[in-house]
């Protein structure tokens, strides 16, 4: 019973004797708060500047893994290429340019493959879209009643087109959100007819912009967008009754024809596991058939992966660069604690004269760097959650403070303390007392 008395009042007079020396510690830097108040700097902008900055890679990674998922990570999605004029043939005789994906394309795909879940052929022409004097130069995408759950648009009101309305070659569209924006800035766009060359069109639906394929592959390898391409969604069939296969260009006295009967074509397939097997298959098919490339190939499921580890690198280098802040910040803690040893050199003797023991004086030292770091790393937390909310409003950016951000920033912070503080303390712990005490 004794043994437990004596070892409560030893936690006791050590929880007491620790209390004296935050208290102490506090007083001290409170005497010389100015210098105090710029060594924290330190830490507060390593610490803010940790946390902000992976909240914009962590937002910008996040971006462009949201488009690519947009694109379907069980889709393949193949589109029609213009070949060059070095790649054209030298026997071809033709005024008219036949090139890219045809509907036998689709036809073999869909025969070999049993594990493909549902192809979506499309056009598209660029033209211009107007509602009485409004005009806006848009992408005309003829497409099939299932496009819009393959490509996961989102509808923000009305319907898409039915299959009724594909078989019958009906004039109805779907707009994009850009699109409806700009036609009918103070109207509801449902039920109204916009007109596209000579044919009018009934607006059935408006969704969201949807991410073209060669933008979400910019946006995979430099995480920036280059932005949403006004689009008019209408029926594959009447796409192909309203404008034909082939498309004629004049400009500058220069004549061109060119046929092609798909622009695009997505192939869906059943298993994501499956996904990159398909795609080399499907590419083969399409090859056996061609005597030049007029294709191409996107894998979302690739962009997404090439996404990630774009992030991760991303996050790497800003926070190695927000680190070097932190590390900047404790050798100003450093630097000050040993000015502070220097300084207090004589009180220093006065202690060990009086009884204190080297681990006093290196616990001392020790709580005033933390208390130091401690205090920045709470404020550049704060901070540097602020921060991340201010860019958003502000630049229109999207930024996302993780948990473990301001949590590792703060543990960076205050381990800092305890390293750059360790120097100082020893240094001064290891003072001759005789000598401290005959220090001016």
């Amino acid at each position: 019973m004794a043994s437990l008395d004596l070892h409560g009042l030893a936690v006791l007079f050590s929880f007491g004797k620790m209390r004296r020396a935050v208290a102490l510690g506090f007083k001290t830097l409170w005497l010389h708060r100015l210098r105090s108040f710029l060594t924290m700097l330190g830490i507060v902008f390593g610490v803010c500047s940790v946390i902000a900055m992976l909240a914009v890679g962590e937002g910008a990674g996040h971006e462009a893994q949201e488009q690519i998922r947009r694109l379907g990570s069980q889709n393949i999605i193949l589109r029609s290429v213009k070949p060059t004029e070095g790649q054209r043939l030298s026997s071809e005789q033709s005024r008219v340019l036949e090139y890219g994906l045809t509907y036998n394309d689709m036809r073999r795909i869909e025969s070999t493959l049993p594990n493909v879940k549902v192809l979506a052929p499309g056009r598209i022409i660029r033209n211009h879209v107007f509602y009485t004097t409004r005009r806006v130069d848009a992408e005309i995408v003829g497409v099939v009643p299932w496009y819009a759950g393959i490509r996961n648009l989102r509808l923000k009101s009305g319907r898409f087109f039915s299959a009724l309305e594909l078989e019958g070659h009906v004039n109805v569209c779907v707009i994009s959100e850009n699109v409806a924006a700009r036609l009918f800035p103070f109207l509801s766009p449902l039920r109204r007819n916009v007109r596209v060359g000579s044919d009018y069109y009934k607006v059935v639906g408006v969704v969201e912009p949807e991410l073209g394929v060669g933008q979400a592959a910019t946006s995979a390898g430099a995480s920036n967008g280059s932005g949403y391409a006004p689009r008019i969604y209408i029926p594959l069939t009447a796409a192909k009754s309203r404008f034909g296969e082939t498309l004629m260009r004049r400009s500058a006295g220069t004549f061109e024809a060119e046929r092609v009967q798909l622009h695009e074509a997505i192939v869906q397939v059943a298993r994501v596991d499956d996904v990159e097997e398909t795609a080399m298959i499907v590419d083969r098919i399409l090859a056996r058939e061609r005597r030049q490339k007029d294709y191409e190939m996107t894998v979302p499921l690739e962009l997404l992966r090439q996404a990630e580890r774009t992030k991760q690198i991303f996050n790497t280098v800003l926070g190695a660069i927000a680190a070097i802040s932190l590390l900047v910040g404790g050798i100003g803690i450093m630097n000050i604690m040993l000015a502070s040893v220097t300084e207090r050199t004589r009180e220093i003797g006065i202690r060990r004269a009086l009884g204190a023991k080297r681990r006093d004086i290196i616990l001392q030292f020790l709580i005033e760097t933390v208390i130091l770091s401690g205090t920045g790393g709470v404020i550049g937390v704060i901070i540097g959650v602020a921060i991340p909310i201010v860019i958003s409003h502000v630049a229109n950016m999207t930024t996302i403070v993780t948990p473990w951000a301001p949590m590792l920033a703060f543990s960076i912070s205050a381990l800092i303390g305890i390293v750059f503080g360790i120097y100082p303390a020893l240094r001064a712990a290891n003072m001759d007392p005789v000598e401290a005490l005959r220090h001016e």
